[in-house]
């Protein structure tokens, strides 16, 4: 099972689990999800695409922070939409600070998962609660997950639990299948100029993908799929009149790796281990 696992990751550069997790399961982590929206602050809201610029984002490693729509608020700071459908993430220590999160974050399905993979020191370096709200849920556009949790050699791996079914209508994930293969095509990190208001920048343009190479991947809920740093991903906004909600984290190699000092996400001290071998 173990080398099926391995052999079909550095094949595609993603995978799919079907039911990892139960619907009570699924459940638990949805209301604790659909509880934040209420929890966001009612001032100073952050919308997630002014993230490079703004320190309330690059201070979020870790801490719970909100982000919002940037079509969810007004030019006063007001909302525009109803509360429960205005914000598109909330990260990034999750995985640390919120009890239900880290339950399913250090489960041990996850350590045992990792153990096939073959890591040896593996730690947890950020986490999202995703919202693709219906109507109002943008897309996300075309990256790696290793332009902004760099390592040497590579290591991240993203663990996506789908918590409704992502389908074609509502943005499900989409794969350039064995585009991992090419290393990292442009990097986004903290800005070496102090006197720049852009605060985080990347050292390319937006590299240009056929559309016609993306796999659509539609999942159940309590699906999940796990995502190679290096393979090209993305997902369309949601057109249909369901959520899409899901949650996300990072796990990186620590043992003979070297995570950049400038990568946006900065742990305090260190980002917590899952197990040793």
């Amino acid at each position: 099972m173990a080398n099926e696992i391995v052999d079909r990751f550095d094949r595609d550069g993603y995978m799919v689990f079907e039911d990892f997790y139960s619907p009570e399961e699924v459940d638990e982590m949805r209301k604790a999800g659909r509880a934040f929206p209420f929890q966001a602050p009612k001032e100073d809201r952050c919308s997630f695409q002014n993230q490079a610029s703004d320190q309330y984002f690059i201070e979020s490693g870790d801490k719970i922070r909100f982000f919002f729509e940037k079509n969810a608020i007004g030019p006063n700071n007001e909302l525009l939409v109803p509360e429960e459908h205005s914000l598109n993430k909330v990260g990034h220590s999750l995985h640390v600070d919120h009890p239900v999160f880290r339950k399913y974050t250090f489960d041990n399905r996850i350590r045992e998962l990792c153990w096939q993979l073959g890591l040896q020191k593996p730690a947890v370096a950020q986490s999202m609660y995703m919202f693709k709200n219906p109507g109002i849920g943008d897309e996300v556009q075309s990256h790696q997950d290793g332009s902004y949790l760099y390592t040497e050699p590579t290591s991240v791996i993203g663990f996506w639990i789908a918590l409704e079914d992502a389908t074609l209508e509502n943005g499900c994930l989409k794969f350039i299948r064995a585009s991992h293969k090419n290393g990292i095509h442009r990097r986004f990190y903290r800005n070496p100029d102090k006197s720049s208001s852009e605060l985080l920048i990347y050292d390319k343009p937006a590299p240009i993908y056929q559309q016609s190479n993306f796999t659509s991947v539609p999942v159940k809920k309590g699906t999940l799929v796990i995502i190679h740093s290096q393979v090209v991903h993305r997902s369309e906004s949601n057109k249909s009149k369901k959520c899409r909600d899901a949650y996300t984290f990072h796990v990186i190699e620590t043992r003979g790796t070297r995570y950049a000092s400038d990568n946006w996400l900065q742990p305090p001290e260190s980002f917590p281990i899952l197990y040793e071998r």
